[in-house]
């Protein structure tokens, strides 16, 4: 299978990401652009968007990314730094581009903004399985 149509498929078995209404704005062998607005269903009591949303945004650029390769990706450690609040109507966009990979790891970088503003900063990395993706 193709690595730019991974994701793709990814997303269309992916119940909790089509939830979230994230969409592909980009994707390519290594890097991955998806996109959400936030709804008022993912506020916090401070009426702020929960924390478990950019993190969950950033996390599926992370898969898909990860996944270009062709062989199944799994995450095995991951981090976020939330640097800005984000809003109801806000549309956030997650960047992630590889940034090493070998043949067991691979270590991601994703940027999440809200337009030019970069509102969190999210690293992972993941072990890269033998199983192929099939179409």
């Amino acid at each position: 299978m193709k690595g730019d149509q991974i994701p793709h498929k990814m997303l269309s078995q992916d119940a909790y990401s089509t939830w979230l209404g994230i969409e592909i704005l980009e994707c390519e062998v290594g890097k991955c652009k998806v996109g959400m607005t936030i709804r008022k269903d993912m506020l916090n009591s401070m009426n702020k968007a929960h924390g478990g949303i950019s993190y969950s945004l950033a996390d599926t650029a992370f898969g898909f990314t990860a996944n270009t390769h062709g062989n199944y990706a799994v995450s095995i450690e991951t981090s976020i730094n939330h640097i800005e609040a984000l809003n109801e109507g806000d549309y956030i966009v997650a960047e992630s581009v590889i940034e090493k990979v070998n043949n067991k790891l691979g270590f991601n970088i994703v940027e999440v903004k809200r337009g030019e503003e970069l509102v969190a900063l999210f690293k992972g990395v993941v072990y890269r399985t033998q199983k192929q993706w099939q179409e």
